[in-house]
């Protein structure tokens, strides 16, 4: 399975992650209020705001900011039409990109992604260029030593036998072990399904989320790319209307540990 820097970028990205905690929590919030003024505010009736929330309880956004953007999502729908957007492109060393956005305003959105591009050195590709070599899919990347996690769930160690066979029981397809993290990969359709049944056999989430997983990587050979491509995409990232980006590189652990300290 192609994807072999996303648990190993999980793990050493953790502390810009924390540092940029408010801006998370804001670009999930959106999230919720987007799903909610779509679909309504029951989660019973309402796949996507399900599915939002649960990446905002992964993310440990508090209960009261998940509440509040629910509220918000069910007041007045005047000035938060927001706008569900995908972009393509590539950053240095021929990387595809595949950003989604929420947006409330595409013709702010388009130029400042066009420019976060080309000032990274990448640049912008047609609709189609890069979105053929991502198949959408449920993530979860799950700390193997079993640490309690910060909403105090207890959970347990595993071995990489002992997550596959775990991973396959909860309806996984493939499980890829990389150190004391890994990512455990299923359908899209089967996300709330697979992420409970691995939380109830004590798997200790550090992120869980539907989103795009390249078919195959690119080997970045050059750590000064390697140093551009994290540079640009947390640059996209800072964006509030990006909600995330996907790439296709892989990059030495001891690059990734040393390039987001």
């Amino acid at each position: 399975m192609a994807g072999h820097s996303h648990a190993a970028n999980v793990k050493h990205r953790k502390n810009a992650v924390d540092a940029k905690r408010a801006k998370i929590f804001s670009k999930l919030a959106r999230n919720i209020i987007s799903a909610v003024r779509q679909g309504g505010s029951e989660m019973d009736t309402n796949l996507k705001l399900k599915y939002a929330i649960e990446k905002a309880r992964a993310a440990n956004m508090p209960k009261d900011n998940i509440q509040r953007a629910v509220k918000r999502g069910e007041g007045s729908k005047d000035g938060d039409d927001f706008e569900e957007l995908v972009y393509e492109g590539y950053a240095p060393g021929g990387v595809a990109l595949l950003i989604t956005c929420l947006t409330d305003n595409r013709n702010r959105t388009a130029p400042d992604i066009k420019f976060a591009l080309e000032k990274g050195g990448g640049n912008m590709g047609s609709t189609g260029s890069v979105s053929f070599m991502f198949d959408f899919r449920s993530i979860y990347v799950v700390d193997m030593t079993g640490e309690q996690g910060e909403d105090g769930f207890e959970g347990k160690p595993f071995d990489e036998e002992g997550l596959m066979e775990v991973g396959i029981e909860a309806g996984a397809e493939d499980v890829l072990v990389e150190g004391d993290v890994a990512t455990v990969f299923a359908q899209a359709t089967d996300f709330l399904a697979v992420k409970t049944a691995l939380e109830e056999a004590g798997c200790v989430m550090l992120s869980a989320e539907t989103g795009y997983v390249p078919q195959n990587t690119i080997v970045v050979e050059d750590k000064g790319d390697a140093g551009k491509i994290l540079k640009l995409i947390d640059r996209l990232e800072d964006n509030e209307d990006v909600q995330n980006v996907y790439a296709n590189y892989d990059i030495k652990d001891e690059w990734l540990e040393e390039l987001s300290s």
